[in-house]
């Protein structure tokens, strides 16, 4: 009776324990899913780092074109960068092989330290999935604004009511126009850099060579030409403004992938700008170089001579690469109050450094 006991609570035991067991081992899924997605990690590891190197080199190569730096010292360059990413795979597959041991000895409770760079967890949603975010990847460094140096000179002249240039009082090539300035320019598309706006800040110096021994003289709000009464060997007026030039550029451009970073380059790529400019008038000055009784004289007068305090106009430009040339007209007449109206126009040649 007593080993019929024995034997009855013992069966018992097993019954009770072995539900439990089985529970436990259901609850305690294996690493599997994890280490093989650390295995495929290894894989993207080695393609990055050779995805970075080839964007290093590539740069390099650049730089030995534009002579910045001689073949040696490109060679030099070259040996250091590879040495450097194949040290990258070596110590990055490393900690991946080191975390995979860490899986293989542990069941699926042992958690590991996300690393700064990869991150492993169990999904959301799914007791025994594994997701990796991987941030190993280069980001893709897009530039969408530039910047350039704008230097623009050429002839200049008037567009004056009921006359040709033909007539003008000014010099055709006596006459000119310089700016100067600073411009933008944004990429309007996010994958393409077809279409652009510049913007930015310029100073315009335009100047007027005044023909026939004349020069201008105000007479209260009005300003006029008139003789001169000595003989006149220069007579020109000049007008500083400073505005703000908006135009929208079209053209190609040539589009480089270097795996960390993407680039549109416009360099030797046709293009067009269309637009205009605002901005005010900084100040009008002439000039007047004669001879009296014999003796050179030298005269400049700093006034208003009535001139418009503010500017503004449409411009264009048609080119190649940094090249272009360019044309302006001044919707605002040049002097204000007049009985007949005078506008300036401009053309010729722009560089964006």
């Amino acid at each position: 009776m007593n080993t019929i006991t024995k034997l009855v609570v013992l069966t018992s035991l097993c019954l009770i324990m072995g539900p439990s067991h089985a529970q436990d081992t259901l609850q305690k899924p294996d690493n599997h899913y994890k280490i093989e997605n650390l295995k495929q990690l290894k894989e993207t590891i080695v393609n990055e780092e050779k995805a970075s190197l080839k964007a290093e080199v590539e740069t390099i190569n650049q730089r030995l074109e534009r002579g910045e730096i001689s073949q040696e010292n490109a060679e030099v360059l070259k040996k250091e960068m590879a040495k450097k990413r194949a040290l990258n795979i070596e110590n990055r597959l490393a900690i991946i092989d080191n975390k995979i041991a860490l899986l293989q000895r542990n069941d699926a409770s042992y958690k590991l330290e996300s690393e700064n760079r990869n991150e492993i967890g169990v999904s959301i949603g799914s007791f025994t999935g594994i997701s990796i975010n991987s941030k190993n990847k280069p980001p893709k460094y897009d530039i969408r604004t530039t910047n350039d140096l704008v230097f623009a000179i050429g002839f200049n002249n008037t567009i004056i009511e009921g006359q040709s240039l033909d007539d003008s009082p000014y010099q055709i090539g006596g006459s000119g126009f310089v700016e100067l300035g600073w411009l933008w320019k944004t990429r309007l598309l996010k994958k393409s850099n077809f279409t652009r706006v510049t913007y930015g800040l310029s100073v315009q110096w335009n100047k007027l060579s005044i023909k026939d021994n004349q020069y201008f003289v105000e007479n209260g709000n009005v300003t006029t030409l008139e003789p001169f009464p000595y003989d006149m060997k220069k007579a020109k007026l000049r007008t500083t403004s400073l505005v703000v030039p908006i135009h929208f550029e079209f053209g190609p451009s040539r589009f480089k992938d270097y795996g960390n970073r993407i680039r549109y380059y416009t360099g030797n790529q046709f293009k067009v700008g269309v637009g205009g400019f605002g901005g005010v008038n900084l100040g009008t000055k002439q000039k007047l170089k004669y001879k009296q009784d014999g003796k050179n004289q030298k005269d400049k007068f700093k006034s208003d001579y009535n001139t418009s305090n503010f500017v503004y106009g449409v411009s264009a430009y048609v080119g190649v690469g940094d090249f272009s040339v360019y044309a302006k007209f001044n919707l605002n007449d040049l002097f204000k109050d007049q009985t007949i109206a005078q506008r300036n126009v401009s053309l010729g040649l722009r560089w964006d450094f």
